[in-house]
């Protein structure tokens, strides 16, 4: 069988370890993107400019040689080629050698320790940037020619005076390294291997439920109080990477909260009053989050041609309940529900809106009194007890 090793090159020649060179050497032909393969232009070895897994498949099917070196950049476990490749050389049992990845390059590069960093791609993937550095001290990401859009959307949710390293082309002889602000990131172009470390020295990795109420943004639009919030988001028990929704979102006081434990995913909110739209807007940014796109819009006509949600959170659904569980239970029957009622009549069309598509409901009831100083004394006030129903996955 023909001897097939998938190297990690790291950033250039520089930076390869001495197990891949000894294997390039070795092998009969290369395949790779052009600028990996030019590196070893000095060895005249026949040579494939090919970066599809697809089109590498065929050249090693066609080939006669039996030591093939697949030259990949930076490490073959972090964002790298080799993951599908090895998928579509599977009969082959390709060998995987490590490289230097951009990581742990940039890292050292900038005298900056790593191991509790968050490593994401912004590269041709939809990544939320701005939850990360929110939780996290350090965030390394890899770009594309996409700096200043990543910039906007940081300065937008609060994070412009942060520290930002900028490691551009690393390894090669057109390297650059620049210590700025995020504030400061525009103004040019930058080459499309270019690497940001962001340092958040106030990162918040919590997952907050149970908000205090007087922490929201507040206007006339009706808002889930603090420990309903908290029963409901038990209730939704949320992923990190789930797509949610929430239907009558109001101030989007649980739309936050979705965000918080959602970070890795995304929550669509939705709403027909547009001053709740602008109040969920200005929400999210006061707590840094990214992860939220809202939609002002009647459900279930406003859901349509979304992504599909793991779970939907209905607080207010303008007499259209049936019609609303009816269109997300067809578009995942293993959804996730959880609708909150203030009449006991409501409540009752709820739990029957879920046993027209096949749920059994659980229905709670929060009552919450909440202490008032009055002098010396705490008296306790009532709020309004509110109905919790779920269903669906996981109950």
């Amino acid at each position: 069988m023909k001897e097939i090793n998938i190297i990690g090159m790291g950033m250039s020649e520089k930076t390869l370890t001495r197990e891949a060179l000894e294997l390039i050497n070795e092998a009969d032909i290369l395949i790779g993107a052009k600028r990996l393969i030019n590196e070893f232009a000095h060895l005249n070895k026949p040579s494939h400019n090919a970066y599809l897994s697809h089109d590498i498949l065929e050249i090693v099917e066609k080939t006669d040689a039996q030591k093939i070196a697949i030259l990949v950049s930076g490490d073959v476990g972090f964002y790298s080629a080799a993951e599908k490749l090895v998928d579509v050389l599977k009969e082959y049992k390709p060998n995987l050698i490590s490289g230097i990845s951009s990581v742990s390059y940039f890292f050292a590069k900038c005298s900056l320790p790593w191991k509790n960093a968050n490593l994401i791609s912004c590269h041709g993937i939809d990544t939320n940037i701005v939850s990360s550095v929110r939780r996290k001290e350090y965030t390394f990401a890899l770009t594309g020619k996409n700096i200043p859009e990543l910039q906007k959307d940081l300065v937008k949710y609060g994070f412009g005076d942060l520290k930002v390293w900028v490691g551009e082309n690393l390894g090669s002889d057109e390297e650059q390294v620049q210590e700025t602000k995020v504030s400061q990131l525009g103004g040019r172009e930058y080459s499309s291997l270019t690497v940001l470390i962001i340092e958040n020295p106030g990162f918040d990795s919590r997952i907050r439920t149970g908000i205090p109420d007087d922490e929201f943004i507040r206007g006339k639009v009706p808002m889930t109080k603090s420990e309903v919030r908290a029963v409901c988001l038990s209730k939704l028990s949320l992923s990190p990477g789930d797509m949610a929704y929430d239907i009558g979102c109001g101030t989007g006081s649980v739309t936050i909260e979705m965000a918080f434990s959602a970070y890795d995913g995304k929550v669509y909110a939705f709403d027909k009053n547009e001053e709740a739209i602008s109040l969920l807007g200005q929400n999210c940014q006061k707590f840094h989050l990214d992860n939220v796109e809202a939609i002002c819009g009647l459900a279930p006509e406003c859901l349509e041609g979304l992504p599909v949600p793991d779970v939907a959170f209905i607080g207010g659904s303008s007499g259209n309940m049936d019609e609303i569980v009816n269109y997300l239970h067809g578009i995942n029957n293993e959804m996730r529900f959880v609708i909150t009622a203030i009449s006991l009549e409501n409540a009752m069309a709820a739990l029957d809106s879920l046993k027209n598509v096949g749920i059994d409901g659980d229905i709670v009831q929060v009552a919450v009194s909440k202490g008032k100083k009055i002098a010396d004394l705490h008296m306790l006030m009532a709020q309004n007890p509110i109905f919790i129903i779920s269903g669906g996955a996981d109950e």
